[in-house]
């Protein structure tokens, strides 16, 4: 049996976080001890095997004594903690953007590029959780075929936004649904103020994900196409994306077009899929929807076809954006770092 681990989860409070402890303890990962810290909320609390633990504000000496750490909090939280519990000997497992694209921190997702890991590299970073489902799911095809242009439009869950976003879209819901019970049923709705997303969600879609860039892209684009070029050992990748959030309130859902530099069959194209593990591949004229994927660990993976050339591959993603979108991804990458022997408790420090 693996000795239990002393293992430190900042954010442990937040959607992730209480994902990640659920996905911990489901799995039977070898927690020893946990040390959860919210983001510096006062009295905040998580449960964990049955007991309830204070998650106070996070501390130098409890983090640096951890074997392990998971950052599931923001960049700020990131900067600040990342580098320094690494250079003392932590892993840290990192789901913020803040590390994502430093030329010497891994951005790894172990079905893609387990490879990137080492164990000197203590600082490691998670994906942004719109383009780990379609970065797993073509990492095969790619492998085989290589892909040299990704076209991509993704419907993103609320949830991806925060607590708060989640709230404002239940809120705008319930008073959308009074509002229509009591009128003609196609009446446009009213005008309403949004605060924690760019503009009304419930019953509405809008293209931002993040803010815009001098050239009109949106923070969300600009970060899915480096991801994909670092995740995939690609840097001559193009990728143009539009970024699209929609009312779901969990599961991020890709459509992408792929052109490949070697033609590849649709049926050649799924079984190269469904030989990565956690990728699941429906059946043709099935799909997942994200209230069918949501709660699941599996990419989901279906509708692939021809694109407008012989060439080109078109294919539909669905992955819950909580999971292999962020806590599980972080816990498959311990898992990994455990496999090699090169994760182990240590001494407090």
């Amino acid at each position: 049996m693996r000795p239990g681990l002393r293992v430190a989860v900042v954010g442990a409070t937040g959607m992730v976080g209480r994902v990640l402890l659920e996905r911990l303890e489901s799995r039977r990962f070898p927690v020893g001890e946990l040390l959860p810290f919210s983001s510096g909320r006062a009295h905040a609390a998580v449960r964990f095997r049955g007991r309830r633990l204070a998650a106070p504000a996070p501390s130098p000496e409890a983090l640096r004594s951890a074997d392990l750490a998971f950052l599931v909090s923001s960049d700020e939280i990131a900067l600040e903690w990342g580098k320094d519990l690494a250079r003392r000997g932590v892993w840290v497992l990192d789901d913020s953007a803040a590390f994502r694209m430093d030329p010497s921190v891994p951005l790894v997702i172990p079905e893609v590029n387990a490879s990137e890991l080492g164990p000197e590299r203590r600082l490691i970073a998670g994906p942004n959780c719109t383009i780990s489902g379609l970065a797993v799911a073509a990492a095969a095809i790619h492998r085989r075929a290589g892909v040299r242009r990704v076209r991509m439009a993704s419907y993103q869950a609320v949830s991806g936004a925060g607590r708060e976003a989640l709230l404002e879209l239940f809120g705008q819901t319930r008073r959308a649904a009074r509002s229509l019970a009591d009128s003609e049923p196609l009446r446009p709705l009213g005008p309403e103020k949004a605060r924690a997303l760019p503009a009304p969600i419930a019953f509405n879609v809008f293209p931002q994900v993040g803010r815009f860039n001098a050239e009109g892209e949106c923070s969300e684009e600009v970060k899915v196409r480096g991801e994909l070029r670092k995740l995939w050992g690609a840097p001559r990748l193009a990728l143009s994306a539009t970024t699209v959030r929609v009312p779901v309130v969990r599961g991020h859902s890709v459509a992408a077009w792929l052109e490949l530099a070697r033609p590849l069959a649709p049926a050649a194209a799924a079984r190269l899929a469904a030989s990565v593990p956690g990728v699941k591949v429906w059946k043709e004229g099935t799909y997942p929807t994200p209230r069918a994927a949501g709660g699941g660990d599996p990419v989901h993976v279906a509708r692939i076809r021809r694109g407008a050339a012989p060439s080109e591959l078109a294919l539909w993603v669905v992955t819950d954006n909580l999971l292999k979108g962020a806590a599980l991804n972080s816990i498959q990458t311990a898992d990994a770092l455990l496999e090699k022997g090169w994760l182990r408790p240590r001494r407090a420090a």
